[in-house]
């Protein structure tokens, strides 16, 4: 099956099943109002990246923590103002970043399209993009989101954790309506980008209060990390995700959980967890790059959908760090 055909089938089967994907998104549904859109953000996203190696990986996660929370409506993005208490002050999204890049796309697109593209579709776009860019597959972003007008730092607790188990990280995703493929294709975005000592470091010295290391974690890999990241020291220090490729998009990720060199806890689980339904699908990404490519182009249309305001919902921002 063509890419296309397992991204259509994705779209279908999301709108049967799950029903909060929306007939209104569209991959057309700029071409007579923007027709540009894509090339303005590639513009910009190409630029940001020779000045960023991670570009990329922030972005998609932007996307990611925007989704998990009331759907994907841009209220990541959202300064604190007298009425928002913004999401970016919460724990999960206070290393996010990447938002300089995504006011450049807008500022772009309100230049050629004042008042049209919406945050929430930037940010999606840009994402496609960039895994496109670093070696990863292409599909159609369905479009059409429209911005919130509220943020909820609240609800930011619906964000998976790297400190959690399969079993919670699992239950997160079923609550956005996503299944265990979603969830072990999307943990492939690990493939590029960072993580932070501080969300790994438990591993490597007291794991659960053992004091031992965590013991899936491979003894050879576990000595380089430690380098990396000394007990008691700075947590701000950065880690390769994939210690392999670490700023291509491949599927290297899975193999580097076969070989007990996942990063985060949250990573090697999906492949050390006894019985879970998650390893046969690391097994199936880690011995076909296609396979996880396609699924990858489907999951990330199925997250994109999560909850998306439409029609006359929302608006369109016209600075995507607060309302109009």
């Amino acid at each position: 099956m063509s890419t296309f055909s397992y991204v259509a089938a994705a779209i279908v089967l999301f709108t049967i099943v799950l029903g909060n994907s929306n007939a209104q998104l569209s991959s057309t549904f700029y071409d007579t109002t923007c027709p540009n859109v894509s090339s303005v953000v590639r513009n910009v996203v190409e630029q940001a990246q020779q000045n960023d190696i991670r570009i990329g990986a922030k972005l998609i996660r932007v996307h990611f923590h925007d989704c998990f929370v009331n759907g994907c409506d841009a209220s990541l993005l959202l300064d604190d103002a007298d009425d928002i208490d913004s999401e970016k002050n919460a724990v999960p999204n206070q290393s996010t970043a990447g938002y300089p890049v995504i006011d450049d796309i807008k500022t772009a697109l309100e230049n050629v399209c004042p008042g049209v593209v919406s945050c929430a579709d930037i940010v999606a776009l840009a994402s496609q993009i960039l895994v496109s860019e670093n070696g990863g597959p292409t599909w159609e972003v369905q479009l059409g989101r429209r911005d919130s007008r509220t943020a909820n730092r609240a609800g930011t607790t619906a964000i998976p954790s790297p400190f959690e188990t399969l079993a919670q990280i699992t239950k997160k995703f079923t609550d956005a309506g996503l299944d265990s493929t979603d969830l072990v294709a999307l943990s492939g975005a690990h493939t590029f980008g960072r993580a932070q000592c501080s969300t790994f470091v438990h591993r490597l010295y007291n794991f659960s209060g053992t004091g031992n290391p965590d013991p899936s974690l491979d003894t050879t890999y576990l000595e380089t990390l430690r380098q990396t990241c000394p007990e008691g020291g700075n947590g701000g220090t950065l880690a390769n995700l994939d210690p392999s490729t670490p700023n291509g998009f491949d599927n290297n990720y899975f193999t580097n959980l076969q070989n007990k060199q996942g990063l985060l806890q949250t990573d090697q689980e999906l492949f050390s967890t006894s019985g879970a339904d998650t390893i046969s699908i690391v097994d199936r990404f880690a011995n076909s790059q296609s396979d996880f490519f396609d699924t990858f182009a489907k999951s990330m249309i199925n997250m994109g959908n999560i909850k998306p305001l439409t029609g006359s919902d929302g608006e369109i921002r016209s600075d995507c760090k607060r309302v109009n």
